[in-house]
């Protein structure tokens, strides 16, 4: 399993985005036809990451702003929150912070991910019939 995105020190800036290897590794991984798609985060909309992503011959999914959150790696993200706010002891550090996600995405169950990628038709039904609107997803 692959490990989180996360940035060495602090928070993810546009900077940060082009200059770390987070793209790059699943683009070469993902092969020929490879399509980024990411939200709409300022890190990753920002002039200098649009124009490193073009440089660098990585294509984008057009993600219209404000549109609902389907992609199931956002509920991942929210399960791994969690996990961290269950354990016991408090997070001091970006490092203690880093190494408490990294060990919870390395026990995350692969049964938990399938299920997040294997509810997208449900979620793309839901959001269909909200017209784009709030969903339970």
């Amino acid at each position: 399993m692959h490990r989180p995105l996360l940035p060495r020190n602090g928070a993810l800036t546009a900077i940060r985005y082009r200059d770390e290897p987070f793209v790059r590794p699943y683009a070469d991984a993902g092969g020929p036809g490879f399509l980024l798609m990411h939200d709409n985060a300022w890190p990753h909309v920002a002039r200098v990451c649009r124009q490193h992503l073009e440089d660098e011959g990585i294509e984008t999914i057009e993600w219209p702003s404000r549109s609902p959150y389907l992609n199931p790696i956002e509920h991942l993200w929210d399960i791994m929150f969690w996990s961290t706010r269950r354990r016991q002891v408090a997070r001091q550090t970006v490092q203690e912070l880093r190494d408490a996600l990294t060990q919870i995405w390395e026990e995350m169950p692969q049964d938990t991910i399938r299920c997040l990628i294997r509810s997208m038709p449900r979620r793309c039904q839901a959001c269909t019939r909200a017209r784009g609107g709030h969903t339970r997803y």
